[in-house]
């Protein structure tokens, strides 16, 4: 079988479409003798004359209206492909695997997501909640988000949250059988509704922080899960006392449905950071 060089039977298609060489060659971008040579090229191998030449114009032969008409609409098919490629190029595109915890995830995480897809439906976003810190290179992820102060300092982390406050809380209920605390210490006499952080190696140790001084108190109580919104749940069911992100709370406070307690020992820190591998 003959196989054409496309080079050649695509310069043949732009000359016979502007009928001259010139006007050709300010079109495509090459220079008049390279397209001579490459339709001359193409005739010297077909053994047909495909363009005939006057001073005034260059058209095809019947030869060359006959390759016209196969070659030109596969060409222009090859081009419009390929530009639909290159438009990949200029556009969001592909799956991003996320890991988080279950707080930034529904905090941060989530509006950002509902604002993106819609403009870029040729995104698709894993998002993976969990409170162990993973390694995103072994485990293929392409970023992670944690608190500024658990990311690796070989990633490049970017803050993409406000600072967080903790909330120390527990429904006027609660609070009226027993009394409030003071300080930190006075959370051992209470049921308290603990956290599973694997990040932390295992239950949580609520920290606080007052005129420089720093504490951790190890408490005790009937329940402790793994999600901060299930802990919520307890405390609004006056289960105990919960320590939590203020933000999750807000909103119950205001309405008297939960009492805040400890707030001068709650100090701002670092909040979420996205983070990712610096060779990536």
């Amino acid at each position: 079988m003959l196989r054409e060089n496309l080079n050649d039977l695509v310069a043949f298609a732009a000359v016979a479409r502007a009928g001259s060489f010139t006007r050709a060659a300010a079109r495509s971008g090459v220079t008049q003798p390279v397209l001579s040579r490459a339709v001359r090229a193409l005739e010297e191998r077909l053994g047909v004359r495909l363009l005939a030449r006057t001073t005034r114009a260059v058209v095809p032969t019947e030869a060359g209206e006959r390759l016209l008409r196969i070659v030109g609409p596969q060409l222009d098919g090859i081009a419009a492909d390929l530009s639909a490629l290159t438009a990949l190029r200029d556009k969001p595109a592909g799956t991003i695997r996320i890991t988080s915890g279950e707080h930034a995830a529904a905090s941060i995480l989530w509006p950002a997501l509902e604002r993106l897809l819609p403009a870029y439906p040729d995104i698709t976003v894993d998002v993976i909640t969990e409170n162990a810190l993973t390694d995103i290179v072994s485990e293929r992820f392409d970023a992670g988000i944690r608190m500024g102060d658990q990311v690796e300092k070989d990633m490049i982390a970017v803050r993409i949250g406000p600072a967080l406050r903790m909330a120390v809380v527990a429904t006027p209920a609660y609070f009226a059988a027993r009394p409030r605390p003071r300080a930190p210490q006075d959370l051992t006499a209470h049921a308290c509704i603990n956290l599973h952080l694997a990040s932390y190696g295992g239950r949580y140790a609520w920290e606080f922080e007052k005129g420089g001084r720093e504490l951790r108190v190890r408490v005790d109580g009937p329940l402790a899960f793994s999600s901060v919104f299930l802990a919520r749940t307890a405390a609004l069911a006056g289960l105990g006392v919960a320590c939590m992100p203020d933000d999750l709370v807000r909103a119950d406070i205001a309405a008297g449905r939960l009492v805040r307690v400890l707030a001068d020992w709650c100090a701002p820190f670092a909040g979420y950071h996205l983070y990712y591998p610096s060779r990536r």
